[in-house]
């Protein structure tokens, strides 16, 4: 067996803090081999991150770590910041999860890649390394490379400045590379491109590669092994097969039960995991799942249990015998299946005695089940609008030299109680969308008709339009930013009532609302800091529903959210609209929720809708190229799956949204434009296709002259 190129053993880190040591990782051993991918999941807290910044000896002074990290022979705790120096960008390469603050913004890109190549070189000469600079970035797929070299960060895309990174990273051949979250903030499109960039990258330097991420559909796509992280502490290794396909330990099964998957039939609810991960300081040995655990028994509060083989019941230590092999060190952590779980002998299949470990809840009735789409009144009509901000040029005498046309003419519907979601990569106009639906209209450089409970509000004066505001609310992405942290609960959701004149004690509606998104009405004298994430945007959704209205607009209300509360969140979300009748006007760029909480879907490119319809019909049977390339990208949480799938990975980023020209604005990236013979190119050059439906008994429509 080949010799592991990185050995983590007993590894600890632990922080002080006010309230006591924080044991941020408590004992993590594993092996990576060459040309090997590791993946390491879990939620927020669960030490991922943390453990990757010990490998490569970025943790601040102030923390202490003890154990032993092994860069084939050469230990690396312990050695000085300038001593690591020698390691760092050389064997050891790292992928930020923002590019933006991993690059430096005021030297341009080939001057970071030359400095990542001459600090491990200095016989290179500044000739030699710029042209290697410019190869890496081919490598990378960055487009004209030789321009580019003398870009500066803030000229590039969210996914080319992560191409760039990546380029820095394998710069110097390192045998280590490790990712941590490159692909969070990403589109699925530019994600697939990444993870290909990725494996390319491995395959060139023959890198073993740390996966660190939540995303357990990228896990199964790219990683052979993977370490299952809870509290500071693996709780399930094993083969990317065995976790996937037989998890043994009741966090990881509520992992894969709580994810929204593209390929499945979506009638019943998420799976969550309740509660939310232990606070790491001065740990009792204890079970750290116990308090989440649905088969949590005495015995799991007495003492913490250890990483046992699957079927073995032994213990994993340096050297252990397994069904009477004598395995050595570094075989024994590639791969023995192991769960820490006292109950791990009775789980098979995700059930303890024919029973699931966690059921799937119930669905609330549909309060207007009965009741046909065509047959519900349409809550909100946007007829043909088209947003664009001027494009200016001079330094003291601006002018106005051109339009950039961010909505570009796009109508939809909105009926009581469904759920219409947009989608498309970033920049394509979802969000400009939601704002100036959410404005009413009220911005400059508008045309169109907003219909809101029947009224055009494009056509109010500014009292009329805020009346009407009562009936439309948003929940944001970001739920820590939509709340003021000195206002206490009960202020940020009494705000909304008392802004619109509600008179008398409004304490009972705050309560009322807090019970109604799951929250305990006597936490309404907290500050939104003393909750979870999850529990900050259940504190968003009761200010929205404040009001009563029909419509709540949702702007990636769950993408900052771990799985098992973004599970949580989602059910949340579906059981209101069912009891309420709500209206939805959902975005957010992960298709598998859109997929789960959707009943009818609009794919935007560029400022325009290319494909609408059901999410049953449009996931189903997807017609336009750009349609079929999204959903071709999502990670699909299957190993088999995954290692079978084609993807069609999407060449460049969107065009420019600054000339409204005739033509397809996709045939640049289009792959069935490539097929096409030169006379079918002409039509998808100087005819703009129009967005219709090509079969008259189907509610499914698509922008393509030749699908």
């Amino acid at each position: 067996m080949t010799d592991p190129i990185l050995s983590v053993r007993d590894l600890t880190v632990s922080f002080p803090s006010e309230a006591g040591r924080v044991d941020a990782v408590r004992g993590v051993n594993f092996d990576l081999m060459p040309h090997k991918t590791l993946g390491i999941v879990g939620e927020s807290g669960s030490g991922k991150s943390v453990t990757s910044l010990a490998v490569m000896g970025l943790l601040p002074q102030y923390s202490s770590i003890s154990g032993s990290v092994k860069l084939g022979n050469q230990e690396l705790l312990g050695l000085t910041d300038e001593e690591m120096s020698e390691y760092r960008g050389k064997d050891i390469g790292m992928i930020f999860q923002d590019p933006l603050s991993a690059l430096t913004p005021v030297f341009d890109i080939g001057t970071q890649l030359v400095e990542a190549l001459q600090a491990h070189d200095k016989r290179i000469s500044d000739k030699a390394a710029l042209a290697r600079a410019v190869e890496l970035l081919d490598l990378v797929g960055i487009p004209n490379p030789q321009r580019r070299v003398k870009a500066f960060p803030h000229e590039f895309s969210g996914g080319m400045r992560q191409r760039v990174v990546i380029a820095q990273a394998i710069a110097n051949n390192p045998r280590v590379l490790i990712a941590d979250e490159p692909t969070t903030a990403l589109d699925v499109t530019i994600q697939a491109q990444i993870l290909e960039v990725i494996a390319k990258a491995q395959e060139e330097t023959g890198a073993g590669v740390i996966m660190i991420t939540h995303d357990m559909g990228v896990v199964a796509g790219t990683a052979d092994d993977v370490v299952v992280m809870y509290a500071g502490k693996p709780v399930e290794t094993g083969s990317v097969d065995e976790i996937f396909h037989e998890p043994h330990m009741p966090y990881t099964i509520g992992l894969l039960g709580s994810i929204p998957r593209a390929d499945r039939k979506r009638e019943d609810p998420l799976v969550p995991i309740h509660g939310n991960p232990p606070t790491v300081i001065d740990f009792p040995d204890v079970c750290p799942f116990n308090e989440r655990c649905p088969i949590a028994i005495d015995a799991c509060r007495v003492k913490e249990p250890q990483l046992v083989a699957v079927g073995s019941g032994r213990a994993i230590a340096d050297s252990v015998v397994v069904e009477g092999t004598a395995l050595s060190a570094h075989e024994n952590q590639v791969f023995i299946h192991s769960a820490a779980c006292i109950r791990t002998g009775e789980i098979k299949d995700g059930q303890i005695d024919g029973h699931d470990l966690f059921p799937v809840p119930e669905r609330p009735e549909d309060s207007l089940a009965g009741t046909a789409r065509e047959d519900r009144p349409v809550v909100l009509k946007v007829n043909n609008l088209v947003k664009t901000f001027p494009l200016m040029k001079g330094s003291i005498m601006k002018r106005r030299v051109g339009s950039v046309y961010a909505v570009n003419g796009i109508s939809f519907e909105l009926r009581k109680g469904e759920t219409l979601a947009i989608v498309g990569e970033s920049g394509s106009g979802k969000s400009t969308t939601l704002l100036e639906v959410m404005d009413l209209g009220a911005g400059k450089d508008l045309t169109g008709e907003i219909i809101l409970g029947g009224t055009d509000v494009t056509t109010l004066h500014s009292r009329e339009r805020r009346q009407k505001r009562r009936n439309i609310q948003m929940v944001f992405q970001d739920p820590m930013g939509a709340l003021d942290p000195r206002m206490t609960v009960r202020d940020i959701i009494a705000e909304p009532l008392t802004a619109f004149g509600m008179d008398g004690d409004v304490t009972p509606r705050v309560r009322e609302l807090m019970d109604t998104v799951g929250l305990k009405p006597e936490q309404m004298d907290r500050f939104p800091g003393a909750f979870s994430g999850g529990q900050r945007q259940r504190i968003g959704l009761a200010r929205a529903l404040a009001t009563n209205p029909e419509i709540i607009v949702l702007d990636e209300p769950v993408s900052a959210l771990d799985v098992s509360i973004q599970a949580d969140v989602i059910n949340l979300l579906d059981e209101l609209k069912l009891k309420l009748g709500l209206s939805y006007l959902f975005v957010a760029h992960d298709l598998s929720v859109i997929h789960h909480i959707a009943d009818r879907v609009a794919v935007m490119y560029l400022g325009k809708f290319v494909e609408t319809g059901t999410v049953a019909e449009v996931f189903s049977n997807p017609e336009h190229p750009y349609t079929q390339a999204l959903l071709s990208a999502v990670p699909i949480p299957d190993p088999d799956i995954e290692r079978n799938r084609k993807r069609t990975i999407l060449v460049g980023d969107l065009p420019s949204p600054t000339d409204d020209l005739p033509g397809c604005a996709f045939r640049s990236r289009c792959p069935l434009y490539q097929m096409l013979s030169e006379e079918q190119r002409r039509k998808c050059n100087d005819v703009t296709p129009a967005l219709v439906s090509k079969h008259d008994e189907l509610d499914h429509a698509n922008a393509c002259h030749y699908r």
